[in-house]
């Protein structure tokens, strides 16, 4: 998405650069939030939070949550370049590790095998405080690979995974070295608007 967008509704600050085809956008993604239709983005997969649950707290969020794509910054594969909360709590999550509930790791040099297992965490960890993915507004993924192939491969699954309304946030994708556990592919670091 490229130009300068709003994905949810929200209130924009007067001198904010938001312009009427960003309010009129606005409209158009809360006509589609309460018909039910036309929110892609927002839609969880079938795996994770129930559809019409996640809708509900979506739309109960929409008013607080503004994404945005200035036309002056490049078009990004599905994130925003800013995310404003205008008020509530923020739940911030640790990293999300590929370790299941007894603390083992999960899929030992399977890159696919451990994404699985940080959305799940992921999905649960934001449930426990009462949210879901759309209501998060900062995400930053760390890949232990500096292989462009390998990192954009990371990417499409989360993207594709029931986290990935996370991702159409401010969001971060990084290659790194070493990450906290031994035969640790992949974490991920999220910053939640909480409902009231």
């Amino acid at each position: 998405m490229h130009g300068q967008q709003a994905a949810t509704g929200g209130r924009a600050a007067s001198g904010s650069g938001v312009g009427s085809g960003v309010q009129e956008r606005r409209r158009q993604w809360r006509a589609a939030a309460a018909s039910g239709s036309g929110v892609q983005e927002w839609r969880p997969a079938k795996s994770g939070c129930a559809e019409a649950g996640a809708r509900a707290v979506w739309a109960a969020m929409s008013d607080r949550i503004t994404r945005i794509n200035p036309d002056q910054l490049h078009p990004t594969p599905g994130y925003h370049h800013i995310t404003v909360v205008e008020s509530g709590r923020t739940a911030f999550l640790a990293g999300q590790c590929p370790l299941d509930r007894d603390g083992a790791l999960v899929g030992p040099g399977d890159l696919d095998a451990q994404i699985d297992q940080v959305a799940a965490n992921a999905v649960t960890a934001l449930a426990a405080v009462g949210a879901g993915p759309g209501q998060v507004v900062r995400s930053v993924v760390y890949v232990a690979s500096d292989e462009n192939a390998v990192l954009s491969a990371a990417w499409d699954r989360l993207t594709g995974s029931a986290l990935g309304p996370a991702f159409t946030t401010a969001s971060t994708l990084l290659g790194v070295t070493r990450l906290g556990f031994t035969g640790q592919l992949v974490e991920v670091d999220l910053t939640a608007a909480l409902p009231d």
